[in-house]
């Protein structure tokens, strides 16, 4: 019924007869007079050229100025649920005065529950989404946060637990595309979807449940199966540091003693001597992390413990945290991680081998995991983004970007590319799926962003030349803080850049896709 309905929604807003709205002076205004089933419009804002705002979720500092735009505020579906709490499901759509005539939908983060600014900044690096003239929607999906960006108490209520798994977007998207086709009296050209984390498992449900919704689709460090996700750093590592460390006085293990900081370098160092300089140059970043093979054993000491190896149950303690949680009977549940030059990160969002307590809280203190009972709740079937079937996205003319950090250290990248592998043999196969689908890893990066990479690049500009002139991405162009002056080609799987052999180390220019 839940299903029919949302069909019904959809066509009834893709049927609404045009109210006439031009884009003019008055026209932004007029938008409070817009109807539609179960809509409301709240508010409607002239946006003047030039102004800024905080950046989302109390960060420091504030966003770009904005271009001069309309932006309706609205709510579908207003209604009191479980616990007489208020539900519905927010949006905010920003229409600017210069539209190139396409329309982009940003994903979420986190648990949502926040209208964040419509911007579109994700993988469009130079310049948001809106700043280029793409008419920009966000939205709660369907529920308020009560608690900061990982409050999912809203979950009691089934309807909005149904909204964040995989209906509200679809809504949403249908509405703020009826909203443009009357300001700008015409509809939009093409549609668009970009988000990590949260935002990336939407944009996988989008393609996989709503196939013919977006023309393309970015998604980065997708939390597409957050249940086994959550198994593997909340329990399997924060158990394998726990068997090994100090104990307090209490007798409880001490997690964040059992590698310490010698440690980490040791294990850092080991790393890049091995795997870094398979690209052709030395540079602190490992280009190819398919084809790294370490393993900390190389570290073990072969006699007494010195500052210059790792003992033995350390390194034992290492392998089994990077390896995934596996069953009694050793099957993998989730996959391991990746070795790279950001999981020994002590500071900001700390590496996988940093282990302490986290933003999810602290960290158990068992020495223990029942991974055969935690795997058979671990499933969650609305929310999971893991059906491969996408024949219909396909023969519609989707293009499908997935990237992924190499140091992500909540969601394992391995697993984002054990899908891309199942997807690609569930449509024709790598080649006819390299048609419309992309695969990126992004070397040192954390979540969606940070750690010692070049985190800064542009798949926005990529997608939308595929999709609207039908031009294949080769590469895009990397950059990042964490190494000024630095760009480097963030290549497509199968290749990795590799260095040409001569030119500057520091340019782009002088790398290839190989």
């Amino acid at each position: 019924m839940k299903s029919q309905s949302l069909k019904a929604t959809i066509i009834s807003l893709s049927l609404l007869a045009p109210c006439g709205f031009a884009q003019s002076s008055n026209s932004c205004t007029g938008l409070m007079n817009f109807k539609a089933p179960g809509v409301e419009i709240l508010k409607t804002t002239a946006i003047a050229e030039g102004t800024t705002e905080p950046n989302p979720r109390g960060m420091p500092g504030t966003a770009a100025p904005l271009p001069a735009n309309c932006r309706v505020e609205g709510v579908i579906d207003r209604r009191t649920g479980v616990g007489d709490e208020e539900f519905g499901i927010r949006f905010a759509l920003a229409m600017p005065d210069k539209w190139n005539g396409d329309f982009l939908m940003q994903g979420g983060g986190g648990g949502n529950g926040v209208v964040l600014p419509p911007l579109g900044t994700v993988a469009a690096a130079g310049a948001p989404a809106l700043m280029r003239g793409f008419a920009v929607v966000s939205t709660d999906t369907g529920h308020k946060s009560h608690a900061g960006a990982f409050d999912f108490s809203f979950e009691k209520d089934e309807q909005a637990y149904l909204d964040f798994a995989y209906q509200a977007n679809a809504r949403v998207a249908a509405l703020a595309k009826q909203i443009i086709a009357e300001y700008y009296a015409k509809p939009a050209a093409y549609s668009y979807f970009a988000g990590c984390s949260t935002g990336g498992r939407e944009g996988m449900i989008l393609s996989q449940r709503f196939p013919t919704v977006f023309n393309g689709i970015i998604s980065g460090d997708p939390a597409m199966r957050t249940g086994l996700s959550n198994l593997a750093i909340g329990q399997w590592i924060p158990v394998a540091f726990n068997q090994i460390a100090p104990k307090d006085a209490n007798g409880k293990p001490v997690e964040a003693e059992a590698i310490t900081d010698s440690d980490r370098k040791l294990l850092a160092d080991a790393l890049i001597k091995q795997c870094d300089a398979m690209d052709g140059v030395a540079d602190g970043m490992i280009e190819n992390p398919l084809a790294c093979d370490f393993d900390p054993k190389v570290l073990a000491c072969q006699g007494a413990a010195t500052d210059s190896c790792l003992a033995p149950e350390k390194v034992a303690a290492i392998q089994k945290a990077m390896s995934g949680p596996k069953t009694s009977r050793g099957a993998q549940v989730y996959p391991g991680f990746l070795y790279d030059v950001g999981i020994t990160a002590s500071g900001g969002l700390r590496g996988l081998l940093a282990p302490g307590p986290g933003v999810f809280g602290p960290a158990p203190t068992a020495t223990e995991v029942d991974v055969d009972a935690l795997a058979m709740k671990a499933d969650q079937p609305l929310v999971d983004a893991m059906s491969t079937n996408l024949s219909t996205f396909a023969a519609n003319g989707g293009k499908l970007i997935f990237f992924h950090g190499d140091s992500d250290p909540w969601f394992s990248p391995l697993d984002t590319f054990g899908y891309y592998k199942d997807m690609a043999a569930a449509n024709g196969g790598p080649d006819a799926v390299s048609q419309w689908s992309q695969f990126y890893f992004v070397p040192g990066m954390s979540h969606c962003a940070g750690g010692p990479s070049l985190d800064q690049f542009d798949l926005l500009d990529a997608l939308t030349n595929w999709v609207e002139k039908g031009v294949a991405p080769h590469s895009v162009i990397a950059t990042g803080k964490a190494f000024p002056g630095r760009s480097r080609p963030l290549c497509p799987y199968p290749t990795h850049a590799q260095y040409k052999g001569q030119g500057n180390t520091e340019d782009a220019a002088n790398f290839e896709c190989r």
